[in-house]
């Protein structure tokens, strides 16, 4: 549940949503794409309401990428990548060349493209999922965890390599996230929620020296309390 949460989503920066489980951030995003209809107030892409009726034109400008890809099963890669652009009447010729963009921005082994999710590590599912979104070239990207279920290796390869695609393509980002380093490593802008609303908006270390209420506190403390502690144990060894 969303309670009261009045923001602005900077024009090509990277905002971050972050908090705990069921504090709101996935309810935001799927507002912010229209999956959702909001009881009471507005929102606004570029100056245009979203509405039941522009939902659909809106949503078309935005690529939306889920943990774990999201992507049809029954589907290769390059069909799964391909899906929107076939919907929206793309030529076979200008699909090719778009294709070829993103595998050359994703660093997707082109090899791969003919074979199935499940035959896929979870890295390239992610690269597939990203490709998928970025097809029709979207002005917003919405990207709900999509490195949770990862392991930490990959996880910190793809970190890297998504945080130069966005400086490179320059589009208005927003990730939701549930780790704060994450969170600090991406965002321009991090907004926590807590129990649906915002509990502090601003860049990372307004979080860290200026808390804005004591859940900022215990938030972050929580969070970075596990690095202090593996620190601590290189510092001992």
């Amino acid at each position: 549940m969303i309670d009261d949460v009045s923001l602005t989503i900077g024009r090509s920066e990277t905002s971050v949503l972050i908090g705990s489980s069921g504090s709101g951030k996935s309810t935001l995003l799927s507002l912010i794409i229209g999956l959702v209809t909001p009881d009471r107030g507005t929102i606004t892409i570029d100056a245009e309401p979203l509405t039941p009726q522009s939902a659909l034109p809106q949503r078309r400008r935005m690529g939306y990428v889920i943990q774990d890809g999201g992507l049809f099963p029954h589907f290769t890669a390059k069909q799964n990548v391909e899906l929107m652009a076939k919907e929206a009447g793309w030529s076979t010729e200008k699909r090719r060349a778009r294709l070829h963009e993103l595998v050359a921005l994703t660093s997707f082994p082109p090899d791969a493209l003919d074979q199935y999710p499940a035959e896929l590590s979870g890295g390239q599912r992610q690269r597939v999922s990203l490709m998928r979104a970025l097809m029709l070239n979207p002005d917003v990207l919405l990207m709900d965890e999509p490195l949770g279920a990862l392991d930490p290796l990959i996880r910190a390869e793809l970190q890297e390599e998504l945080k130069a695609v966005f400086q490179r393509l320059a589009k208005t980002v927003v990730f939701v996230t549930h780790d704060l380093s994450e969170a600090a490593f991406f965002g321009e802008t991090i907004i926590l929620m807590h129990r649906g609303r915002v509990a502090q908006q601003g860049q990372f270390r307004d979080l860290v020296e200026n808390p804005s209420e004591p859940f900022v506190s215990r938030f972050v403390r929580a969070q970075t309390r596990g690095l202090a502690m593996l620190n601590e144990l290189a510092r001992r060894a």
